[in-house]
């Protein structure tokens, strides 16, 4: 698998980054492992997670995909070699969220531990925090990055104008800066990126890290009827897509895989990695086959007129 700069951050990552979302959520322990094991075989180091991740799972406290990936790269002793993203300020219980000094300072020894490191290469803010000054946020970062524990910092969801007033607050300051962006970004959800944010990327070379890049699996063709929406935990998640405009996208799909034999998911994938400033698509796969159509994404590239095609059908 390709490896390209992270933005500003001087690491290289694999072109797919492995969404840890689904480790101890829909996948147990052992098959987290199995996916993971695929995912470094096929050549990705680049690895995604979060503090609050899967919290909302019945029984669970918060954490279980960094304890997950922490055992796994404690049993393989390959720490050194992967890229481990994970991320800050969701709730993680009362008081337990945002991106005050106080907090941040906490939950990066939280994580830390759970993914038995040392330091964690990209630490994102997982959500804007308003009622902390960015200046605030940012210098917290700076002592984490100077005491070794951070090595280059991240943003997701934030709106355009919070993130440029951070990159603003940055470049005043003279110090660290966000190097990425993780926005919800794909096929089915273009807007809410390509209206504003995109600008802010390339103004400031932010790393695009789409989530959500298959649209919670209605881009792998999965699900095309409402019977299909009781496939797996997901499912309700993409009724919203199962209009005119998603069936017109699918079919684009279709088509282009067909001509290329390969997955859905992978031309999928693939135009987002034809996009300006997109680095890496983070997605999640619960068994190492359907890893395998994640992984074709990742030496796929698509000609201007398949773009063009799916471009087309997926405008509103």
């Amino acid at each position: 698998m390709q490896k390209v700069q992270l933005g500003r951050s001087g690491m290289r990552v694999s072109t797919l980054a492995l969404g840890g979302n689904v480790f101890g959520w829909t996948i147990d322990e052992r098959r987290s492992f199995e996916v993971l094991d695929a995912f470094v075989a096929a050549g990705g180091n680049f690895i995604d997670t979060a503090d609050i991740y899967s919290r909302w799972h019945p029984g669970n406290a918060g954490g279980e995909s960094e304890t997950i990936i922490g055992r796994w790269m404690k049993s393989r002793g390959n720490r050194n070699d992967i890229v481990i993203a994970t991320k800050v300020g969701m709730e993680m219980g009362p008081g337990a969220r945002g991106l005050s000094p106080t907090y941040v300072a906490r939950a990066v020894e939280d994580s830390l531990r759970r993914l038995q490191t040392d330091r964690i290469d990209l630490y994102q803010s997982h959500e804007d925090d308003p009622d902390t000054p960015f200046e605030a946020t940012l210098g917290t970062y700076a002592k984490l990055i100077h005491d070794g524990k951070v090595r280059a910092i991240g943003a997701s969801n934030f709106t355009a104008p919070r993130l440029a007033a951070a990159m603003g607050a940055s470049a005043a300051l003279g110090t660290v800066a966000y190097c990425s962006l993780q926005p919800h970004y794909s096929l089915m959800e273009r807007q809410g990126f390509e209206s504003a944010l995109a600008g802010v990327c390339r103004e400031y070379q932010l790393a695009v890290l789409p989530y959500f890049p298959l649209a919670s699996g209605f881009l792998t063709g999965k699900y095309r009827s409402e019977a299909d929406l009781a496939r797996s935990a997901r499912g309700p998640a993409v009724a919203r897509y199962l209009g005119p405009r998603g069936q017109g996208i699918l079919a684009a799909l279709d088509a282009i895989a067909a001509e290329r034999q390969v997955p859905v998911a992978a031309i999928a994938l693939a135009w987002l990695r034809a996009k300006p400033d997109v680095v890496a698509p983070i997605a999640s796969a619960t068994s190492p086959t359907q890893l395998e159509a994640l992984v074709a994404s990742a030496s796929l590239t698509l000609d201007d007129a398949a773009v063009r095609v799916l471009d087309n059908a997926s405008v509103r």
